[in-house]
Protein backbone atom coordinates (compact mmCIF):
# COMPACT_ATOMS: atom_id res chain seq x y z
CA UNK A 1 0.00 0.00 0.00
CA UNK A 2 3.08 2.61 0.38
CA UNK A 3 3.59 2.90 -3.22
CA UNK A 4 -0.24 4.23 -3.82
CA UNK A 5 0.14 6.68 -0.40
CA UNK A 6 3.52 7.46 -1.86
CA UNK A 7 2.33 8.30 -5.13
CA UNK A 8 -0.85 10.78 -3.72
CA UNK A 9 2.18 12.24 -1.75
CA UNK A 10 4.25 13.11 -5.11
CA UNK A 11 0.77 14.02 -6.99
CA UNK A 12 -0.28 16.90 -4.16
CA UNK A 13 3.71 17.81 -4.00
CA UNK A 14 3.50 18.70 -7.86
CA UNK A 15 0.34 20.27 -7.57
CA UNK A 16 1.54 22.63 -4.45
CA UNK A 17 4.55 23.54 -6.87
CA UNK A 18 2.18 24.52 -9.87
CA UNK A 19 0.09 26.93 -7.30
CA UNK A 20 3.73 28.13 -5.76
CA UNK A 21 4.97 28.74 -9.26
CA UNK A 22 1.93 30.55 -10.20
CA UNK A 23 2.04 32.98 -6.99
CA UNK A 24 5.69 33.85 -7.81
CA UNK A 25 5.11 34.66 -11.28
CA UNK A 26 2.20 36.96 -10.17
CA UNK A 27 5.17 38.63 -7.71
CA UNK A 28 7.74 38.68 -10.67
CA UNK A 29 4.66 40.77 -12.61
CA UNK A 30 3.87 42.54 -9.86
CA UNK A 31 7.54 43.83 -8.33
CA UNK A 32 8.63 44.11 -12.36
CA UNK A 33 5.66 47.13 -12.70
CA UNK A 34 6.41 48.35 -9.41
CA UNK A 35 10.64 49.06 -10.51
CA UNK A 36 9.33 50.32 -13.60
CA UNK A 37 7.03 52.68 -11.96
CA UNK A 38 9.70 53.91 -9.55
CA UNK A 39 12.16 53.81 -11.75
CA UNK A 40 10.52 56.15 -14.13
CA UNK A 41 9.35 58.39 -11.67
CA UNK A 42 12.58 58.49 -9.29
CA UNK A 43 15.00 56.84 -11.03
CA UNK A 44 18.07 55.74 -8.75
CA UNK A 45 15.80 56.20 -5.42
CA UNK A 46 15.56 53.53 -2.35
CA UNK A 47 12.47 52.64 -3.63
CA UNK A 48 13.50 51.62 -6.85
CA UNK A 49 16.34 49.64 -5.60
CA UNK A 50 14.22 47.80 -3.07
CA UNK A 51 11.75 46.86 -5.76
CA UNK A 52 14.23 45.45 -8.03
CA UNK A 53 15.83 43.38 -5.43
CA UNK A 54 12.38 41.78 -4.68
CA UNK A 55 12.49 41.12 -8.17
CA UNK A 56 15.44 39.49 -8.19
CA UNK A 57 14.54 37.97 -5.33
CA UNK A 58 10.96 36.44 -6.78
CA UNK A 59 12.38 35.73 -10.19
CA UNK A 60 14.88 33.49 -8.66
CA UNK A 61 11.97 31.74 -6.36
CA UNK A 62 9.98 31.63 -9.82
CA UNK A 63 13.30 29.80 -11.36
CA UNK A 64 13.80 27.49 -8.61
CA UNK A 65 9.91 26.09 -8.56
CA UNK A 66 10.36 25.50 -12.42
CA UNK A 67 13.55 23.77 -12.07
CA UNK A 68 11.61 21.74 -9.36
CA UNK A 69 8.98 20.99 -11.35
CA UNK A 70 11.29 19.87 -14.44
CA UNK A 71 13.44 17.33 -11.62
CA UNK A 72 9.90 16.20 -10.60
CA UNK A 73 8.19 15.45 -14.27
CA UNK A 74 4.97 13.09 -13.23
CA UNK A 75 6.13 9.67 -15.09
CA UNK A 76 3.94 9.01 -17.78
CA UNK A 77 1.87 5.73 -16.35
CA UNK A 78 -0.69 5.26 -19.20
CA UNK A 79 -3.70 5.87 -16.74
CA UNK A 80 -5.48 8.82 -15.74
CA UNK A 81 -4.21 10.29 -12.61
CA UNK A 82 -7.61 10.71 -10.92
CA UNK A 83 -9.94 8.40 -10.28
CA UNK A 84 -13.05 10.22 -9.12
CA UNK A 85 -16.34 8.39 -10.84
CA UNK A 86 -17.84 10.40 -13.58
CA UNK A 87 -20.80 13.09 -13.02
CA UNK A 88 -23.33 11.17 -15.46
CA UNK A 89 -26.00 9.31 -13.69
CA UNK A 90 -25.29 5.90 -13.25
CA UNK A 91 -29.20 4.68 -14.37
CA UNK A 92 -32.19 5.69 -16.34
CA UNK A 93 -32.69 9.41 -15.79
CA UNK A 94 -36.24 9.64 -15.96
CA UNK A 95 -38.85 10.66 -12.64
CA UNK A 96 -40.11 8.03 -10.49
CA UNK A 97 -44.11 8.52 -10.00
Amino acid sequence: MAPKTERIQFLRAVRQLHRVRSFYAAGVFLWAGSAAWTGWQAPGSRQMWVSVLLLVVFTGLLVAAGLSLRRLAVPGTGRPAHHAASRKAAGPSHAHA
